[in-house]
């Protein structure tokens, strides 16, 4: 029998070949892009206003998932889904690729929340990575504006944004859990 005969030889190679990139992210078209997103989620994905989240050195899996998401109206927000109705598979990685590889800013929290919520963020680092950085499809939660981040966990409780998981987290905590924890968040 020859190697490629083997099962195991063949079950390596074809897992290797599956594993291969169709085709690589481009960040410096993805920088391209990103000037129709500077308006909401500033320069380099550093967005200034609490309205809208920073994408700097956000996962680009959530990305990803999350373009695609507004693309397909998945998840509802009328801007972004027009600004995605046009993107290509392509655009979305490069997009992706480009803010991922930004080095975010810090917005603070207030201190005194901040402390209560490291007491409380222990629930959240097992899917958002021991350093609220993000973890695959988990987003990166570090330094992200605590308003934003309080909006977020209010929809996640009332409904309006979908996660079976973040649903279930947010049901259980109290408005001023979800502000302890965002400003703690905001702080890293």
């Amino acid at each position: 029998m020859n190697s490629l005969q083997n099962p195991l030889t063949l079950s390596f190679l074809l897992a290797v070949f599956l594993a291969l990139p169709v085709s690589a992210a481009d960040i410096s078209a993805g920088e391209k892009k990103a000037e129709n997103c500077v308006g909401c989620h500033g320069e380099k994905g550093n967005s200034r206003s609490a309205q809208w989240p920073i994408l700097a050195a956000q996962q680009s899996i959530y990305l990803t998932n999350q373009l695609k998401a507004f693309k397909a109206g998945d998840r509802i927000n009328l801007m972004m889904q027009s600004m995605t109705a046009n993107l290509s598979n392509e655009d979305i990685a490069n997009l992706a690729a480009y803010f991922s590889s930004q080095k975010p800013v810090k917005t603070g929290g207030d201190p005194a929340l901040a402390k209560s919520g490291e007491a409380k963020a222990n629930m959240c680092l097992g899917c958002h990575g021991s350093t609220a950085a993000g973890n695959g499809q988990f987003p990166r939660l570090a330094g992200q504006h605590p308003d934003y981040l309080v909006q977020q966990l209010k929809a996640f409780k009332d409904g309006s944004r979908k996660s079976g998981p973040m649903q279930g987290i947010a049901a259980n905590l109290s408005e001023d859990d979800f502000k302890a924890l965002a400003a703690y968040f905001g702080s890293l």
